[in-house]
């Protein structure tokens, strides 16, 4: 059974900083892609950062560059956004997102979310 545990959301005031965290069971983690997608009231839900398996690439949403940062721990299955800088903007509920390197279609999972709100 595949699970993924987000936390560290909460509340903070505009050029604050945050980090979640992400935590994987049930999958091989290292065949995994991660990201970290994020859904504001009334929007899309948009890609906020990817990192590959190994994190050698990463890539990040146009409105986050320069002031997110998306890591990974294979040994300890877990992934991780640091967010720095933090906007009203940044708002949203923050989701963890598995997706297989070999079986992109078939294995691709999501956590439960948690809420990120800046406000002051």
């Amino acid at each position: 059974q595949v699970q993924l545990v987000e936390s560290g959301g909460g509340l903070v005031q505009p050029g604050g900083s945050l980090r979640l965290s992400c935590s994987a069971s049930g999958v091989t983690f290292s065949n995994y892609r991660m990201s970290w997608y994020r859904q504001a009231p009334g929007k899309e839900r948009e890609l906020v950062a990817l990192i590959s398996t190994f994190g050698l690439t990463r890539n990040y949403g146009d409105s986050v560059k320069g002031r997110f940062t998306i890591s990974r721990d294979n040994a300890k299955n877990t992934v991780s956004l640091q967010m720095n800088s933090l906007k009203p903007e940044d708002t949203a509920v923050y989701y963890c997102n598995a997706r297989s390197q070999f079986s992109p279609e078939t294995n691709n999972y999501w956590g439960q979310g948690t809420q990120v709100t800046v406000s002051s």
